[in-house]
């Protein structure tokens, strides 16, 4: 088991997960943030930090679900940037109008990389 982040993040990319994370698992991309599956440890600290809610133990999704995340998540980890410490500057100023909004990982993804630490 591990934990993924959804299309929730999208557009949002608050960084409350980054700051309680004891394993620095998190990699930023343009518009979202991922987990390392393979660093993350299952604490499951960065779940209730996150104010989009979208930070899900795998095992909580449904099997298609499960695993497009978990392989979006292992994709981009492996080319973002890691980040370890959040930047409050660095939430997009509209995060809160993008709360809630579906369909974001068709409509707005970005596979751009973010400036990480």
């Amino acid at each position: 088991m591990t934990y993924v982040v959804d299309e929730k993040c999208i557009k949002c990319k608050h960084m409350d997960c980054v700051e309680v994370c004891p394993v620095d698992c998190f990699y930023e991309g343009e518009n979202m943030l991922v987990i390392h599956p393979d660093e993350c440890i299952d604490c499951g600290v960065c779940e209730p930090e996150c104010p989009a809610e979208a930070i899900f133990q795998d095992s909580a999704l449904s099997e298609g679900e499960k695993e497009k995340w978990e392989l979006l998540n292992y994709k981009y980890s492996n080319e973002w940037p890691n980040i370890s410490e959040a930047r409050p500057d660095d939430v997009p100023q509209d995060a809160k109008e993008w709360d809630g909004v579906p369909n974001k990982y068709n409509e707005h993804f970005s596979s751009k990389p973010g400036r990480g630490d």
